[in-house]
């Protein structure tokens, strides 16, 4: 400091280059804990939304029948499928949807079209649901004892598909539970061209978003929107413990009319 006293230019031009050097670490740093990846990622996608154990469990207990009721009453719609959608054993399951679709396409040679399949189920997280759309496959089998094995040893939850399903006796050995328009001993091989994973489909009439819940049982199959579980849940669970409570209420006084009047659930 004595030298800098002596010499007041010298100290002068050496403040401006510590001044200029905080400056210039300010700004790059900043821009570097802005860039994607360093500083901040970008908004995680409907899909890779982070799980929640608890709520998901909600839905593996609650009846399906009340989470559709729940969702017309709170979301104004329609979310169940059809009663063509049915199981190849008796079940109950949920779980976030991993979807795939396939366009029918006769004598397609697309090595994609089975390779997007596989490699979804490949890639595809613990309590997925594997929900598929095959058009115009109600004689077509959208997946069989091999997807079913795979899915099943990567800790799926289950598989809706908008099509056919084959393989069933060794998928029932191994307890794997489907949800399909029937069952069929056909291929989609060279039938059908892949044509997306983890998008937006319609299935069996039903809009699903990868990342929705979708819940099965012996009632049906109910998609849930992501983003309105939890409040669906919370209702559902209310109108499965009043519906639950009025079973004894019905019989010790041996009128609907009364239990309905009391717990206001039909």
């Amino acid at each position: 400091m004595a030298e800098f006293g002596k010499n007041p230019a010298a100290f002068l031009k050496t403040a401006r280059l510590w001044t200029l050097s905080l400056l210039l670490l300010v700004v790059f740093g900043s821009a570097a804990l802005l860039a994607p990846g360093v500083g901040s990622r970008p908004s995680p996608s409907h899909a890779d939304a982070p799980s929640d154990p608890s709520l998901l469990d909600g839905y593996r207990h609650v009846e399906v029948a009340s989470v559709s009721d729940a969702i017309e009453k709170l979301l104004g719609r329609k979310m169940y499928m059809s009663h063509r959608m049915r199981p190849i054993f008796p079940t109950k399951f949920a779980g976030f949807a991993l979807t795939v679709q396939l366009k029918q396409d006769e004598g397609t040679q697309d090595p994609n079209a089975l390779s997007g399949m596989l490699a979804a189920i490949d890639q595809g997280a613990p309590d997925s649901v594997y929900v598929m759309v095959v058009e115009n496959g109600q004689d077509i089998a959208g997946m069989g004892g091999l997807m079913g094995t795979a899915m099943h040893a990567r800790d799926f939850s289950g598989a809706i598909i908008d099509g056919g399903t084959r393989d069933v006796a060794y998928l029932q050995k191994i307890g794997f539970p489907v949800y399909s328009l029937g069952i069929v001993p056909s291929t989609s091989v060279g039938h059908y061209r892949f044509e997306g994973s983890n998008i937006p489909i319609t299935c069996d009439g039903v809009p699903v978003r990868p990342g929705d819940i979708v819940a099965a049982d012996a009632d049906g199959v109910v998609v849930v929107p992501r983003e309105k579980a939890a409040d669906v849940l919370a209702l559902a669970q209310d109108m499965d413990f009043k519906e639950h409570s009025m079973y004894a209420w019905i019989e010790k006084l041996k009128s609907i009319e009364e239990a309905v009047k009391k717990f206001g659930r039909l």
